[in-house]
């Protein structure tokens, strides 16, 4: 009986060989139906709200605005050095999409297609005693308002028209590697303590009941810690909770890189501002692939138990895209 085992086994190892590079790449890269119907269907349309003009909100949402929001009602910006004066617009709006493929180079957003970088798998993996993950990224702009032709004033939107990819894990040095990483980050260090991390259930419970702790900036509520910005992930948490602490990661990576800005604030009526730190309540998300949330969002480091389960088929539809919604307070020039 050992040796029938042992043969079986064998022969099932040969067939896994044989055939498991035969896949192609659509039955691994998903097409998660964004360009479509996915636009109207898939989309928490109420998630823009509240809608504040010159501090009156006009339409309340699920939730009040963070406690950073712009205090201002009239405001005034300079256009070749002549001041313009204007009203302040508050309201969110989805702006990037993140995506978590099961394989490098894949785009489940783009359709399901192949962008050229390497086919290697990825997910969980296994380091000895230690299980972990790593997924790869890829990050949108999404400006949906400008897309779908509705009211987004030019004075109130960062200039991007149409989807576009704005930045991949794939050519980046840093998520690959999380030593590599810290350079980006050496106040890591200050907070890698058990002290430090007892904080942290303080952001969940308010994450959870309303809003994140912007002081907490280490960080991600109930999702983990940020630190290291890297695509590596110790422990077991399934995929929802995995890639939405490394979505949180990603945010804070570009905001320490330049390339997302605080559009929040009486600091931001005119123009984005280069942010360093990661502003996590100017953030929400909503997932649009595979189950999407279309009721609510949630914001970063509210429990999964919220609003995550179900949200992924296992083995047929496990690739999640998130819709990033952000505040934007804005100087709406006369």
């Amino acid at each position: 009986m050992p040796n029938l085992a042992r043969s079986l086994a064998q022969a099932v190892a040969v067939v896994a060989v044989l055939f498991v590079p035969a896949l192609s790449h659509a039955e691994i890269c998903e097409d998660a139906e964004i360009i479509g119907p996915g636009l109207i269907t898939d989309v928490c349309w109420d998630c823009m709200f509240p809608l504040k003009i010159a501090g009156v909100t006009l339409a309340p949402g699920d939730r009040g605005n963070p406690p950073g929001e712009a205090g201002s009602q009239i405001c005034s910006c300079d256009n070749n050095g002549i001041p313009e004066p204007g009203i302040v617009m508050s309201m969110w709006e989805p702006a990037r999409l993140v995506e978590f493929p099961r394989q490098a180079g894949c785009s489940p957003t783009l359709g399901g297609a192949q962008i050229g970088a390497d086919s290697m798998y990825i997910g969980g993996k296994d380091q000895g005693e230690v299980e972990s993950s790593f997924y790869h990224y890829h990050y949108f702009s999404f400006p949906l308002f400008v897309i779908m032709e509705l009211f987004s004033p030019s004075s109130c939107h960062d200039g991007y028209l149409d989807l576009d990819m704005m930045y991949l894990s794939e050519v980046d040095p840093t998520w690959n590697n999380s030593e590599l990483a810290f350079f980006l980050t050496p106040e890591s260090a200050m907070v890698a303590n058990p002290l430090a991390g007892a904080a942290c259930p303080a952001d969940a419970a308010a994450a959870t009941a309303g809003w994140p702790l912007d002081s907490l900036f280490w960080c991600s509520g109930s999702w983990g810690s940020i630190y290291p910005l890297s695509g590596n992930n110790f422990g077991s948490h399934g995929v929802i909770r995995t890639t939405s602490l490394l979505k949180t990661r990603i945010l804070a990576s570009l905001h320490r890189k330049g390339f997302a800005r605080k559009t929040m604030g009486d600091g931001a009526l005119c123009e984005p501002q280069i942010y360093p730190m990661l502003p996590k309540s100017q953030y929400k998300f909503s997932l649009m692939h595979p189950r999407a949330e279309t009721d609510r969002a949630h914001v970063m480091g509210e429990s999964v138990v919220r609003w995550g389960l179900g949200r992924t088929l296992p083995g047929v539809e496990s690739t999640p895209v998130y819709l990033t919604w952000r505040l934007n307070d804005c100087c709406n020039t006369l």
